[in-house]
Formats: C-alpha cells, structure tokens, sequence
C-alpha cells in the first residue's frame, strides 16, 4: 500500500514566470567521479549544438551513476554557472523524487527526440 502523500501546490505563477526557464533535452555522455564528493558527479550532456558539464548530486541514488550514460533527460539550461566541488556546473539536472524524499528518477521523453529540443 503506498503512503505517499503529495505536497501543497505552490503558489500561483504567471505564465511568463514559467517561460523564464529554459528547459532542454540533453544525452548524458559521460558520467565522471568526483572523488572528493559524496553526491555529486560531473555529466557531460550533449545538447545537440553544444556539450556542457552539468553537476548532478545523483551519487547516492543510484548503486551505478554510470547506468544513465546514452539516456536523454531534461535540463534547465540557463541557470547561472554554479562552482561545487571544484567544477562549475552549467546547468541543472530535472528530475522527479527528490523534493518528496524518494529515490529521484530522471525527466525522459517517452521517445528520443533531437538533442536540444525545449520543454514547453
């Protein structure tokens, strides 16, 4: 029987609100070890006209991170630039779970669609 009880809808926004983020579909291409951190590592995402490094703190919520390698997934793309651990990180991994405290899943399109393309 599952348990889980959903958080309040947060307050209202306006649809330009929304349309501030920029969100993309990306193919992780490599996952790399930091070693001096518990959670986080490094991604190499491949946005179909560019590749950015993108910092994600999936260490821990998955016994292989390397598993995710070849797999499309949403990112928010025009975050500024955030140093953790050493690395700038150029972005942001979307992912559904982590603010209800269960095991993250990543944001994938039920079928590949060009690297780059906007989540609307």
């Amino acid at each position: 029987m599952n348990h889980f009880k959903p958080a309040a809808i947060k307050p209202l926004i306006a649809l330009d609100d929304l349309n501030k983020i920029d969100i993309r579909v990306g193919t992780i291409e490599k996952v790399e070890d930091i070693p001096k951190s518990e959670k986080i590592v490094k991604l190499s995402v491949n946005f179909g006209d560019h590749i950015r490094t993108i910092l994600a703190g999936i260490k821990q919520e998955r016994e292989n991170p390397k598993e995710v390698v070849g797999k499309q997934a949403l990112f928010i793309v025009n975050l500024k630039p955030k140093k953790m651990m050493g690395e700038i990180s150029e972005g942001m991994l979307f992912d559904i779970g982590y603010s209800d405290k269960i095991v993250p899943v990543l944001t994938i399109p039920e079928r590949n669609v060009p690297n780059g393309t906007r989540a609307e």
